[in-house]
């Protein structure tokens, strides 16, 4: 059924294109009715405007809390047209349809991003007005059209220019779903300030709300025959891979966005270095600092130069030639960085047309809090994100760990909590201040498996691409001890048996670092100090299931 629009109400905080669009109503023959500084910006323009306060003859109120909640502006929206009692109730109290809505509502996710914003500033920021008639207009979509959303001005205007003024049910239904999804969300955001505030002095569980009014279909999902959606959040208050700026390659994909939010909290660990973070199936196969971001890259690939390909890299400075021309000859799906210079972006456009590259929208900063989520059959597991890094340091053995190892070790830690469980990596300092994963032991069911036939056997690996018996002058196994006896094992986890500090050991380790905790913590201290081993406890777990 199609309806001719007639009345306008039009009330909107964004005021982007608002203008035209009432320009486009008026030319069509629709009266428009205003509030506020709406109603103040469309008369600036020349156009005629009747203001709400006229058409329900009551005044704006308590600081224009109260203007748009009165029975002439909702029983105009409710009205069900062509009903006779609703007809005669209309008639009989001097009621005027409205047939259409345009409102957008006041920025509460903006609001509440802010840094420290205050709970006055948030709740002032709750609209009331807007949406009670979104609601109303939505819930009569046969006879009324509602649009919340300025990309929809055009929409709605060439609708009516093909109809003569009118809009057809089709268009009126997919609006108004438009409308429940975005009160979803407004509420849901709404419940999750709150909450968050409260928590402080509350002990109840707080509620977990998640709606989203807009996204985008993706070709697949993890495999072709998935289907799949990605939904950002409205407003972001950090660096993060859903509001990125794609600048050039094929649109991303569902494992893209999976294994570049992988590489992007890899990194943010580092975000005050130059570093990369080289990843697949969302592990870091590739991890490094540098003098250079292009040394940091060359060292994160070597780590695993195998798996690196088809990998996504995030890194934390700038991208800049020198930094580019690493990826020469390297199959990668998608680079994200704080931002590229201008020769490095038209040299990796120049090689690739799929290579995904993507801006950060935000300066790239460590943790800060949030929380993560999983979906399982039933129900959603919440938990905060894991920004710590260690409770408390201290060396059980009798070898002493070394000041001087505290920085690799603080970046095996940080390598190793975003290494699937049981996760264990071999880190070692290339140069000077500069570090690298030597060996990683991902997605294992024992602990054993991903020190002894993983790390270690990665790492050997790694050794020997780097050994040059000519240019060292050392046997292989001299040189594979002197990479080993200075680089660190880290485990996600405490160690439950003492065989991995056997195994390790034999392999030439020579410090480690884990959680400690284990009911034989006593059995592992006493193989360290039997293989002259140097173990340093955190007393924080880090699992990444």
């Amino acid at each position: 059924m199609k309806v001719k629009i007639k009345r306008a109400l039009i009330s909107v905080w964004d005021k982007q294109g608002v203008v035209d669009f009432a320009r486009g109503l008026h030319e069509l023959g629709v009266e428009l009715l205003s509030t506020g500084g709406t109603s103040n910006q469309l008369k600036q323009a020349g156009l005629p405007v009747r203001d709400v306060s006229e058409f329900t003859g009551f005044p704006e109120m308590l600081d224009g809390r109260v203007k748009t909640l009165h029975p002439k502006i909702h029983a105009g929206l409710l009205y069900i047209r062509g009903n006779p009692d609703h007809e005669l109730a209309m008639r009989e109290h001097g009621l005027e349809a409205i047939d259409l809505v345009c409102v957008n509502l006041y920025p509460f996710e903006e609001t509440v991003a802010r840094p420290n914003v205050t709970l006055e500033e948030a709740v002032e920021n709750i609209d009331i007005g807007g949406p009670t008639m979104i609601r109303s207009a939505a819930k009569n979509h046969r006879y009324v059209t509602v649009v919340t959303d300025p990309a929809d001005y055009g929409f709605v205007l060439e609708e009516m220019r093909r109809n003569d003024g009118a809009t057809t049910e089709g268009m009126r239904m997919r609006l108004a779903g438009k409308v429940f999804a975005r009160m979803a969300e407004y509420n849901a955001a709404i419940a999750e300030y709150l909450a968050s505030v409260a928590e402080a002095t509350e002990t109840v569980p707080r509620p977990f709300i998640i709606a989203r009014s807009t996204g985008k279909k993706l070709r697949y999902g993890e495999n072709p025959h998935q289907e799949a959606f990605f939904y950002p959040d409205p407003v972001t208050t950090e660096a993060d891979l859903a509001h990125a700026e794609q600048l050039h390659g094929r649109g991303m994909s569902y494992n893209n966005y999976v294994d570049g939010d992988a590489a992007l909290e890899a990194v943010r660990e580092l975000a005050d270095v130059p570093a990369a973070a080289v990843v697949k199936h969302t592990n870091p196969c590739g991890y490094a600092t540098g003098e250079t971001l292009a040394a940091a890259l060359e060292a994160a690939w070597a780590g695993d130069p195998v798996s690196a390909f088809g990998s996504v890299i995030a890194v934390t400075r700038r991208v800049d030639l020198a930094t580019a021309r690493r990826l020469e000859g390297r199959f990668v799906e998608a680079l994200i960085a704080p931002d590229f210079d201008d020769d490095a972006l038209e040299y990796l456009r120049s090689k690739s047309k799929n290579l995904r590259l993507l801006k950060l929208q935000r300066a790239l900063a460590p943790v800060s809090g949030g929380k993560t989520f999983r979906r399982i059959s039933g129900g959603i597991l919440v938990q905060d994100r894991d920004g710590a890094l260690v409770q408390q340091w201290s060396v059980p053995t009798e070898h002493v760990f070394p000041d001087e190892k505290r920085p690799l070790a603080d970046f095996g830690l940080r390598a190793c909590k975003h290494v699937k469980s049981n996760a264990i990596v071999v880190v070692r300092e290339y140069q000077p201040g500069q570090f690298s994963v030597l060996g990683m032991g991902a997605g294992q069911p024992n602990r054993v498996d991903a020190v002894r036939k993983l790390a270690l056997s990665k790492a050997d690996e790694n050794i020997q691409i780097l050994y040059r018996e000519d240019a060292y002058g050392k046997s292989l196994r001299e040189f594979s001890n002197e990479i080993l006896h200075e680089s660190v094992l880290v485990s996600d986890a405490f160690f439950p048996f003492p065989d991995s500090i056997q195994y390790a050991a034999e392999s030439g380790i020579r410090y480690i670092v884990q959680p400690g905790g284990s009911r034989r913590d006593e059995e592992v201290i006493a193989a360290c100090d039997k293989y002259g081993v140097a173990m340093a406890f955190t007393g924080l777990r880090h699992f990444r299931h």
